[in-house]
């Protein structure tokens, strides 16, 4: 049996309910799980790295260091409680850039505290998992973030981004070749890079999904819901791409897609 997890990044207080639905209703209907890393409290000033307004804001864009929290989205709050094959996980507090890359440990706390209670004041259960923004950690963003959530999910690990502590558990992970690894705590999930993303080649966007699952027990699929919108439009083919995904996911009968909370309960091999 192979494991799927697919992760959608950055639903927020500004994500369109017909976006979720064009995507996801073909895994939905299917009874595959969709993991929507969510931003409890998103900036609506967010800026990528080279400046440019982040996608996810959807054009609602603001320059005056705003929030809104996601429960201010009432249509999107009841559209998710209705459909409980989408699984919510901690995605940051507000997406800051490079948000969890801090040093700031007291700073982290507060924002991890501070995300879960806005996402229980908006109903959702407690987070089995956490995702940072860009994938990024430093040490004391992972510190942080292994006191509140028995799941990491991340995109890759070096030595300096770890807490020394993690040190020998790590190594242990490099020498077995294991893409995730534990600490007495915490599952620690790297994932293959984005796969099913509208900068890849398209052509081989399947083949590629095919051999990332056959690489190993459990795959950590990542997309991201706003690219599948440019400019606010719906790009038909990179649609019809994640919904042949689906598609081939259900096919197999090795396949198996669960949830990070699946996996947080020990319910899913992950080595």
């Amino acid at each position: 049996m192979r494991y799927i997890i697919l992760r959608d990044d950055d639903t927020n207080a500004l994500t369109p309910v017909d976006c979720l639905e064009r995507l996801y209703r073909p895994f939905l209907d299917r009874g595959l799980p969709v993991n929507l890393a969510t931003i409890p409290n998103v900036r609506t000033d967010a800026q990528r790295a080279d400046g440019k307004p982040e996608g996810f804001l959807h054009g609602h864009t603001s320059s005056s260091g705003a929030h809104a929290w996601i429960g201010r989205n009432r249509d999107l709050v009841t559209y998710l409680h209705r459909n409980p094959g989408y699984h919510i996980v901690q995605h940051g507090y507000d997406h800051s850039l490079y948000e969890f890359g801090s040093h700031a440990f007291l700073d982290l706390d507060r924002r991890l505290a501070k995300g879960a209670h806005l996402l229980a004041e908006a109903g959702f259960p407690r987070s089995p998992a956490f995702v940072a923004p860009y994938d990024r950690f430093s040490p004391q963003g992972l510190r942080a973030a292994a006191r509140f959530f028995p799941v990491i999910s991340t995109g890759w690990f070096e030595w300096l981004n770890l807490p020394p502590e993690w040190w020998p558990a790590y190594a242990l992970k490099k020498l077995r070749r294991q893409a995730h690894w534990r600490t007495p705590s915490t599952l620690l999930l790297s994932h293959p890079g984005c796969l099913l993303s509208r900068f890849r080649p398209r052509e081989t966007m399947l083949d590629q999904i095919r051999r990332a699952i056959a690489a190993r027990p459990l795959t950590v699929l990542v997309t991201h819901w706003w690219e599948y919108f440019p400019d606010g439009r719906p790009d038909e083919e990179f649609i019809d791409l994640l919904h042949r995904t689906a598609a081939l996911l259900a096919a197999d009968p090795e396949n198996r897609v669960v949830s990070f909370a699946d996996v947080a309960a020990g319910a899913v091999p992950w080595h």
